[in-house]
């Protein structure tokens, strides 16, 4: 798929646009003000896999904790602000690697310019961030009411020609919004308009499930035209669970690699074995692999080895017994509570002789 072209920005050590690849971000539910609490939660998600974790900062408080949760965190955070450019400024001298924050938002031009200047000085983007729900009363009033992908369009570039103005151009954009085709539509509109990095998410998606399959449709359906620099999956539930789903919603769309791929059938009349325990016992198993294989838990052995020709390794249950696969070919049958640890094996004889071949 061809990727839109986009300004690279530096987040520390992370690069978002450019050539970079598609980064996974989340929000800690910690507030910084318990910078204890706060930095173990950051390293507990950047060992779940995220890239960019962001904190809200409320108050003064948290501002200033701000700076031992950047001093030990293993990846680069962003200060979501909002409205109190004082906050934004103490955020900047805590050490903070980017900012979230509208600056037609925080008051006056002198006040803007303060935060502008912070910013410029450390070397620290800023997100600008619109959400659907939020839109400035004049422009709900042009487009009667309603939160439009126009509207919200308008609304970004307000911000971004305060910053232009102040020679500012370190910036991302996010169009949030909780309804899926809005927020496509929002998005595909601003991508010919900017060069700046396209954050991508869905406001306030939901619980687990709901909330998975529309960040799914929404994200997957943008960076499959080639839009978004970055993710957010926005869960009510553990963030660990969102980095799990942008992951996912990147690895499908062949965009990024962490490992092994599961493909497994879905049950039918003719599966003799326990699939869906199977399957998860295999999830399991493969925690910790680091290579981008493809491996399969298919149901039954007339269907197995055929429909999942293109993976890797794979399993087919049969009666009390099963067939470990290769690329459609079968390497061995053993009873059925053996299918894993044989699978394991052919896995880790097959890395063991990867890194053996020099390259």
């Amino acid at each position: 798929m061809l990727r839109r072209k986009s300004r690279a920005v530096k987040v520390r050590n992370l690069i978002i646009g450019g050539e970079a690849p598609v980064s996974v971000q989340t929000m800690s539910t910690i507030s910084p003000a318990d910078s204890e609490a706060a930095l173990a939660d950051a390293q507990r998600l950047a060992f779940c896999g995220a890239e960019l974790i962001r904190f809200a900062v409320p108050d003064m408080k948290a501002a200033k904790g701000l700076a031992a949760v950047v001093k030990g965190s293993p990846v680069p955070l962003v200060a979501d602000i909002h409205f109190d450019h004082m906050l934004a400024l103490q955020a900047v001298a805590s050490g903070v690697d980017a900012l979230r924050i509208n600056p037609g938002n925080i008051g006056s031009e002198d006040k803007v310019a303060a935060v502008v200047a912070a910013v410029k000085k450390k070397n620290i983007p800023i997100r600008i961030g619109i959400n659907s729900g939020s839109l400035p009363a004049d422009i709900l009033a042009a487009y009667e009411g309603h939160p439009t992908a126009a509207g919200m369009v308008e609304g970004a570039l307000r911000h971004i020609r305060i910053c232009e103005r102040l020679d500012c151009r370190n910036l991302v954009v996010s169009l949030k919004a909780s309804d899926v085709p809005l927020m496509i539509e929002a998005y595909s509109l601003l991508a010919d308009k900017v060069e700046y990095p396209l954050h991508l998410g869905v406001t306030e998606a939901g619980l687990l499930r709901e909330g998975t399959v529309k960040s799914s449709i929404g994200i997957g359906t943008l960076l499959y035209r080639g839009i978004g620099d970055t993710i957010r999956v926005s869960l009510t539930d553990d963030p660990a669970e969102e980095i799990k789903t942008g992951r996912l919603i990147l690895a499908s769309l062949g965009l990024r690699h962490f490992g092994p791929t599961l493909i497994s059938c879905p049950t039918c009349g003719r599966t003799r074995v326990g699939l869906i325990h199977l399957a998860r016992e295999v999830e399991q198993a493969l925690e910790g692999i680091e290579e981008p294989l493809k491996i399969a838990v298919m149901g039954c052995a007339v269907n197995g080895p055929g429909e999942a020709r293109e993976a890797d390794f794979g399993i087919a249950g049969g009666v009390g017994k099963g067939i470990i696969f290769s690329h459609g070919k079968v390497l061995r049958t053993v009873p059925e509570k053996e299918l894993v640890p044989a699978l394991l094996e052919e896995i880790n004889a097959y890395r063991a002789d990867k890194k053996c071949v020099p390259q």
